[in-house]
């Protein structure tokens, strides 16, 4: 029997059999991976324009000059913390303020990421600024491509696209091309959470090491890690979870918990004194409320309270834990699936059990990037064009508030 295809069509056909047909079907043999660098590119020219117009504006600083060149204005702040550890390692004696309490110094910044640029600038000899941009820079892209395989385990890919777009334009995505630790952290904090997913735990156990001396965060993956494995044993019937699984992830759980513990007792051996650590820490937020002992979940209190007072600053509080929880549990975050939830959960907690809310709280919570996935459902074209823009003008907001300085030191970044 003839045929009656058009003899054209096989000549149309790609090389996979796929029939072309516009602009749809070219995009969808550009891999995954290409998709992604053009979008972190495209973001980083606009982030990059949005820093130096700040740049240009910014007045003489105790860290630069008017109107610094990119380097110098990206490594301000406590990227200066971070070239005094790069450079010069960690005092072995504390430094004592005039009233008898440990000051401010370097044992409040973890070593991996100086570590690394400092091993950077001896190989190349390059000064500190651009090397510590440089590596910030690097690990944002290696973040954005792992974050499109994290949120490919859990939406389509669409929508695991435009999250990789949202965390790349977020108000807080200028820090993925300063001179601080975060973009290293999220960077190996996307790494591991995708390996929990795929279930592949002891390789959890290098990335947990360094994570945990890039920034404080080996307490909250160990909850984490107890919560998963409390979710796998409950879901076992359904889920099988073999025992040596179970013991496995239990054993790296453990293994975060002190790896948690781990900063804080370096610094005690180093100085002698048991609590270096937290009394390094707690000396910024003297400024705020003089200097006292840290209590766990008490700091959200006291700072509502020296914001706004008492009981509205209380009840503040009380309102964003009724809100945050609700979100938790809205149809949208729940589309990420129980494991990326049960992250957030435990990184809130800690937060709340250790933090001091101020202007740095926006910081403190970009390892919480995961929820973009949820605002990144909606498909409608006038939704994503809307929320990339507010987002977009949510980094001049925050340049503006956090990182440009304007003579008053009162909302650090």
């Amino acid at each position: 029997m003839a045929s009656t295809r058009s003899p054209a069509l096989p000549a149309r056909r790609g090389a996979s059999g796929a029939l072309p047909s516009g602009w749809r079907a070219r995009y969808r043999l550009v891999p995954w991976w290409l998709k992604v660098i053009v979008i972190w590119l495209a973001s980083r020219l606009v982030t990059t324009s949005l820093v130096l117009v700040l740049a240009g504006l910014q007045g003489p600083n105790v860290w630069t000059t008017a109107q610094p060149g990119y380097t110098a204005f990206a490594t301000m702040w406590d990227g200066l913390w971070y070239n005094i550890v790069g450079v010069g390692g960690y005092p072995s004696v504390l430094p004592v303020t005039a009233d008898g309490h440990v000051g401010e110094n370097a044992w409040a910044f973890m070593p991996g990421y100086p570590a690394v640029v400092r091993v950077l600038m001896l190989f190349t000899g390059a000064p500190w600024a651009p090397v510590a941009v440089f590596v910030s820079v690097v690990c944002s892209l290696g973040t954005a491509l792992l974050f499109f395989k994290l949120m490919r385990r859990v939406q389509p890919q669409s929508t695991a696209l435009f999250s990789v777009l949202l965390f790349c334009v977020a108000p807080l995505s200028p820090l993925l091309q300063f001179g601080y630790a975060e973009s290293m952290h999220l960077l190996l904090l996307t790494l591991a959470l995708l390996l929990v997913l795929q279930r592949r735990y002891l390789l959890l156990v290098p990335v947990i090491a360094v994570m945990a001396l890039t920034r404080p965060s080996g307490l909250a993956f160990a909850l984490f890690l107890a919560l998963h494995v409390g979710c796998r044993w409950y879901s076992r019937a359904r889920d099988p979870f073999p025992v040596p699984e179970a013991l496995t992830a239990s054993a790296v759980a453990v293994f975060s918990g002190v790896m948690g513990l781990a900063w804080p007792g370096i610094a005690w051996l180093v100085t002698g004194s048991i609590t270096a650590y937290t009394d390094t820490e707690l000396a910024w937020r003297s400024a705020y409320i003089g200097y006292q002992e840290l209590v766990p979940f008490a700091a959200w209190f006291q700072s509502g309270i020296w914001w706004l007072g008492a009981p509205l600053g209380i009840a503040a509080v009380l309102a964003l834990v009724i809100v945050f929880t609700l979100v938790i549990f809205s149809p949208a975050v729940k589309s990420l699936g129980v494991d990326l939830r049960l992250w957030v959960v435990s990184y809130a907690l800690y937060l709340l059990a250790v933090f001091f809310p101020q202007s740095s709280v926006f910081r403190l919570l970009m390892p919480m990037f995961l929820l973009v996935g949820a605002l990144a459902r909606p498909r409608h074209a006038v939704y994503r064009v809307v929320v990339t823009l507010v987002l977009i003008c949510g980094q001049w907001g925050w340049l503006l508030l956090c990182w440009g300085v304007d003579g008053a030191d009162w909302t650090p970044p």
